[in-house]
C-alpha cells in the first residue's frame, strides 16, 4: 500500500507528529487532491495546545489543515464534475443533510499532506494565474473577514471602520475594507511593525491602542461621528470596551476573535439610544469563497504579500512554533509537500 507523510495531532496528549500513513482512497463522492500548498492558521496552533477542541472527530487522531490547495488525483465513484489535473481549493469544511458544520482538519483529516480526501462538492476550482500558495489561504484566513465585512457587518461604502489587531485576519480585512469602499479604514494595532504593515495593505491610519489620544484621533478621522463598524480581530475584552466608546449612531461592534468572556456595554442608555450592536461572527459560507476567488480571477484581488514563507511540510513543526511565538510577525505561512 502507497504510503505519504501528513502532520498528525494526537487529540487526547496534544502531540504534533509527522507520520507515515497509508495514501487514502477516494469512496463514492469524493475526490483525492494532491496537495500543493496548506495554511498554517493560528487555530491549527490552538488545536495543538488545547485551547481548541474538536467537536464531531471520529477518534482520537487527525490530520491537521483547513486551508488547502492543489491538484484533482483521482475522483470516486459518482463524480462527473471532476477530472484528474484540474487544479482547486477546498472548502474549509462542510455540512451534512442534519446541518452540523465538519470542519477540515478539525473534524476529518485536512490537507497537512502529500494527499488529502475531499467530497467532490467542497471544491472550487481556481485560475492557472493564481498559484496554489495564495488560494489555499482563501477559505479561512481571506474568506472569514470577508463574510464579516459583506454578510455580518454588511459594510457600506463610505462607512468609517477600524480593525483592532492586523493579524492573519485583520490584515486582510484592512485590504477588503477597501475593496469594498469602506472609509477612512483605521487600523488599530500595539504592535508597531503590524501597524506599518497595516498601512502598506491600505489602511488610511494606523493606531496604537494604547494611546491616551485615541478617541480623538478616531474623531478627528471621522469627522466627529464616530465609527460605523468596530471589527474585533483580537478577541480581547479590552478590545471591545474601547471599541464600544467610539462607536458612532448605528454603529455596530463585529466579535470575530473569540476571547471566552462577557461583553460589557458600559451604557445602556447610549447604546439604545444611537441604535447600535453587538454582531458575532464565525467562518465564512461557501459562497464567500467563491467571490473571493472571482475576485482573483478579475485581478482585483492581489494576496502575494500574505505569504509569510514557505515551508516544507517536513519542518511543520518549526512552522507550528514560529507562528505561536509570533516570529517575524507572519500573516500565513505555507506548508509544501
Amino acid at each position: 500500500m502507497a504510503q505519504m507523510l501528513a502532520g498528525r495531532l494526537h487529540v487526547k496528549d496534544r502531540r504534533f507528529a509527522l507520520e507515515t500513513v497509508p495514501v487514502p482512497e477516494p469512496a463514492y463522492g469524493q475526490v483525492r487532491i494532491k496537495v500543493e500548498a496548506a495554511g498554517v492558521c493560528l487555530s491549527d496552533v490552538h488545536l495543538i495546545d488545547g485551547t481548541l477542541t474538536p467537536l464531531y472527530l471520529s477518534g482520537d487522531v487527525v490530520t491537521l489543515g483547513h486551508e488547502v490547495a492543489g491538484t484533482v488525483d483521482v475522483v470516486g465513484d459518482g463524480v462527473t464534475d471532476w477530472q484528474p489535473g484540474q487544479r482547486v481549493l477546498l472548502q474549509a469544511g462542510e455540512m451534512d443533510a442534519k446541518g452540523t458544520v465538519y470542519t477540515r482538519g478539525v473534524d476529518y483529516d485536512g490537507g497537512w499532506a502529500e494527499y488529502a480526501l475531499a467530497s467532490a462538492t467542497t471544491l472550487v476550482a481556481i485560475p492557472d494565474d493564481l498559484p496554489f500558495e495564495q488560494a489555499c489561504i482563501i477559505p479561512d484566513a481571506v474568506s472569514t473577514p470577508w463574510a464579516a465585512i459583506t454578510s455580518t457587518a454588511q459594510t457600506r461604502p463610505g462607512e468609517a471602520v477600524a480593525v483592532w489587531g492586523v493579524g492573519g485576519l485583520g490584515a486582510h480585512a484592512i485590504k477588503l475594507l477597501r475593496l469594498v469602499g469602506a472609509a477612512p479604514v483605521i487600523a488599530v494595532e500595539p504592535n508597531e511593525a503590524a501597524r506599518e504593515r497595516a498601512l502598506a495593505f491600505g489602511a488610511d491610519a494606523a493606531l496604537d491602542p494604547a494611546d491616551p489620544g485615541l478617541r480623538e484621533a478616531l474623531g478627528a478621522l471621522t469627522g466627529g461621528r464616530g465609527l460605523d463598524v468596530a471589527f474585533d480581530f483580537a478577541g480581547v475584552p479590552a478590545v471591545r470596551e474601547q471599541a464600544l466608546t467610539v462607536l458612532g449612531k448605528k454603529g455596530r461592534l463585529v466579535l470575530v476573535g473569540l476571547a471566552q468572556q462577557p461583553v460589557t456595554i458600559p451604557s445602556d442608555t447610549v447604546f439604545a439610544y444611537l441604535g447600535q450592536a453587538v454582531l458575532g461572527h464565525y467562518g465564512s459560507e461557501p459562497e464567500h469563497v467563491e467571490q473571493l476567488v472571482a475576485l482573483s480571477r478579475q485581478g482585483r484581488l492581489d494576496l502575494a504579500d500574505s505569504i509569510s514563507g514557505v515551508i516544507a511540510l517536513a519542518d511543520a513543526g518549526k512552522a507550528v512554533e514560529q507562528v505561536h511565538r509570533k516570529q517575524g510577525n507572519p500573516i500565513r505561512l505555507i506548508l509544501r509537500p
